[in-house]
């Protein structure tokens, strides 16, 4: 398990990607939630989904690339079953859904344009990823 203090790295990371939604945004009008983008591609294909899926595509090259370059970064102690992780999966899949978006919809791009419903999400999301962590941990 990692565990390092690593405020300069984190601090990086969030202002990237808060960057990287604040463009989006601005200059295209659209939010970056990766479960809407996700969700609407199963929808019939439109001419709107060609930036949808460079958006996913580059998710996937990302993390393909960080396992190229520096594979530690991806390591972990999950001594989880399969079935386990899939089920997991499924079930936020399903939250996603039910709070018609997930953390990054909500916590980076609803709350900086200050949504009552996506300051509600995050709250709920927090609370529940704490009590999870202190529950398994």
């Amino acid at each position: 398990m990692v565990t390092e203090f690593t405020p300069l790295s984190a601090a990086l990371g969030g202002a990237l990607i808060g960057i990287s939604c604040a463009l989006l945004l601005v200059l295209f009008g659209k939010v970056a939630g990766i479960s809407g983008l996700v969700k609407s591609l199963f929808t019939p294909l439109k001419s709107d989904n060609v930036w949808k899926v460079c958006f996913i595509t580059g998710l996937l090259i990302a993390g393909v690339a960080t396992s190229l370059i520096a594979p530690e970064l991806l390591e972990g102690d999950l001594n989880i079953p399969s079935w386990l992780i899939i089920a997991a999966g499924l079930l936020v899949g399903v939250g996603t859904s039910l709070a018609n978006g997930c953390t990054s919809g909500h916590g980076i791009c609803g709350m900086s344009r200050f949504s009552t419903r996506s300051w509600v999400s995050t709250c709920v999301f927090m609370l529940v990823a704490v009590i999870t962590a202190n529950l398994v941990g």
